[in-house]
């Protein structure tokens, strides 16, 4: 009885949580110059605010000049998770994100509006898993408000979706650190243009 309240607890919670990423999206329009889906991410246009950000590859992303900002589709994941269980949705996730990281490589090359973007980022907890698997460089956020923002985000959203979530982010709190994601189009290009073999690693969800 125990177990099945706290079942329904926790999908009322992950109900409520995907009812406000929707309210948050709509938002977010505000925030770019526009969003486009591929697959099961989607990337919005905006000017990087900040110091600059070097690259490994030595591109440097200035104050104002434009970004395409990574987000995943937490909504199918969630989907993946309550019907296959988190190791399979972990793998077909990967899968699902090697595509579409194929689609953003395509449109930075052909497409008008992606011609002046400097390079893909993002912002994630699980960056060990899309770092050795899709190539990202990572980078630590720079300190202040608006990282610690991004970590109590993050990790109420892991504690939501995964089924162990709670217990993961109390036993691994100090490993629950968000990083930012960088590809150049230099290293997006090299990594997912058509004939580079891709790692098959898994993203840990």
């Amino acid at each position: 009885m125990i177990e099945l309240e706290l079942k329904i607890g926790k999908t009322m919670v992950q109900s409520l949580w995907m009812a406000w990423e929707k309210v948050f999206a709509l938002g977010s329009h505000f925030r770019g110059a526009g969003t486009s889906r591929f697959g099961i991410c989607s990337v919005m246009l905006k000017k990087h605010r900040g110091q600059a950000i070097v690259c490994q590859d030595a591109t440097v992303i200035h104050d104002g000049e434009w970004v395409g900002e990574l987000h995943l589709d937490n909504g199918s994941i969630l989907k993946l998770i309550q019907s296959e269980g988190s190791d399979r949705a972990a793998l077909r996730t990967a899968r699902m994100m090697r595509q579409s990281m194929r689609q953003i490589n395509e449109a930075f090359e052909s497409q008008s509006e992606f011609k002046q973007v400097k390079a893909l980022m993002g912002i994630t907890l699980l960056h060990r898993g899309i770092t050795h698997g899709l190539g990202f460089e990572q980078q630590a956020m720079q300190p202040g408000l608006f990282r610690r923002m991004t970590t109590i985000y993050l990790r109420l959203l892991l504690s939501a979706l995964h089924p162990e979530g709670k217990h993961r982010v109390s036993q691994h709190t100090e490993k629950l650190v968000p990083m930012l994601l960088i590809h150049s189009r230099a290293s997006l290009k090299n990594r997912f243009s058509p004939g580079q073999k891709l790692s098959g690693e898994k993203i840990s969800i």
